[in-house]
């Protein structure tokens, strides 16, 4: 998603600066061209010589000079540049640019730039709870500047806390998706479940299914890259939250219920991506259940609440979205829930096909809308996928 495109790395007085190599080397290897500007006190963390090497270009440290590839003026280097990223941001180059200075070769470039300009703050966490750098980060964010959250952790100071530089990964992330999608999930608040649940037998055992909550976190990170707000209600699983969505997590499908339904009022779009066990044991044990006392155990069962069903009694104008995870007559079964439950569009795939399906990285499916039209997906990566997904649910009125 990267190839071509032309980043600007502004990077700052931070004991993070170090971290900006590795920035620069994940986005050459994505195939972006990449132009280091960094800041005096930044040279005193790490060498020029480094994002030199690592760029393929001369790093850009004056306001005044110039080389052979470029004319290094902040004018020219702004009509360069896709994107800007500044990491890490410290409070004092933040400070500068919500303020309107423009004293030195980075800030100006900033001041000149017309497209998006990143932040992906890093500095102790007194700092970063500071009102006034507050004050600096919601006069940016209210001018359009966007910022990657920094992480909670040990500090360089030996402290825990706030102000650790986000992860690499994700702020790589972050430029492709800032570079790939319009943002026309724009103040809509998407509500999306993902995982499975777990339904309690006893202190130690329970009833689940194998969703790995794949499918249903990558409809949130892209619903998120594409500018909408997200709520993202999970069950159990191993993934790391998205960054910029609200995750909340819950064990069991009344639990699940009970998150939906508070979170209901706020969404515009919900997609109910979570495999929900249908029954549950009417009684769970107290304790653990002891094999040697019962070596034939009766389980009782019960049905769990059918959240999709209930939600379509209530949707009003939100759309409402389903998946039909299914190992035989796949359109009938899907065509079916759709009808059923009121849904606008409904995600229906083989879960008994190769490559695809419970805890893999990829998928097919056939996306039938509320008038029974199907769209075939051939096997792709779930991120993909999610794409065409929300792709589909835009089109709905």
């Amino acid at each position: 998603m990267l190839k071509g495109k032309k980043i600007l790395l502004g990077v700052t007085g931070s004991i993070a600066a170090y971290k900006a190599a590795e920035i620069v080397s994940l986005l050459k290897k994505k195939g972006a061209e990449v132009f280091v500007i960094i800041t005096e006190s930044a040279t005193k963390f790490i060498q020029p010589l480094t994002f030199s090497t690592l760029s393929g270009n001369p790093v850009i440290d004056n306001l005044f000079s110039a080389n052979d590839k470029m004319v290094v003026k902040h004018i020219s280097l702004a009509e360069w540049a896709d994107l800007i990223l500044i990491a890490p941001a410290t409070a004092n180059i933040i400070g500068k640019i919500a303020n309107g200075i423009a004293d030195d070769i980075l800030t100006t470039t900033v001041m000149a730039f017309k497209a998006k300009v990143l932040f992906a703050p890093a500095m102790n966490k007194n700092m970063i709870s500071n009102p006034l750098y507050k004050q600096n980060v919601e006069k940016l964010t209210s001018l359009g500047y966007e910022f990657i959250d920094s992480e909670y952790g040990r500090l360089a100071c030996g402290e825990t806390g706030e102000g650790r530089l986000a992860n690499i990964e994700d702020i790589v992330d972050t430029i492709e998706y800032a570079l790939t999608f319009k943002n026309d999930y724009q103040g809509k608040t998407v509500l999306v479940t993902a995982s499975c649940t777990r339904e309690p037998i006893d202190k130690v055992r329970f009833i689940s299914n194998y969703s790995s909550g794949k499918m249903g976190f990558a409809l949130a990170k892209i619903a998120r890259a594409r500018g909408a707000r997200v709520i993202l209600i999970t069950g159990p699983t191993c993934l790391p939250a998205p960054k910029g969505v609200t995750t909340v997590s819950i064990e069991s499908a009344e639990e699940m219920k009970k998150a939906v339904f508070e979170c209901f009022p706020e969404a515009d779009i919900i997609i109910s991506a979570a495999a929900v066990a249908d029954f549950r044991s009417r009684k769970a044990f107290a304790g653990k259940l002891k094999k040697e006392k019962n070596e034939k155990p009766l389980i009782e069962l019960e049905r769990n609440p059918d959240i999709l069903y209930e939600l379509g009694k209530k949707k009003g104008d939100k759309i409402l979205v389903g998946f039909a995870a299914e190992t035989e007559n796949l359109e009938a079964n899907a065509l079916k829930k759709l009808k059923e439950k009121r849904l606008d569009l409904i995600i229906a795939n083989d879960i008994s096909a190769k490559e695809a399906g419970f805890g893999s990285d990829r998928n097919r499916a056939s996306l039938i809308n509320s008038k029974g039209i199907a769209r075939e997906l051939p096997l792709m990566l779930k991120i993909d996928m999610a794409e065409k997904i929300l792709d589909e649910i835009i089109k709905i009125k």
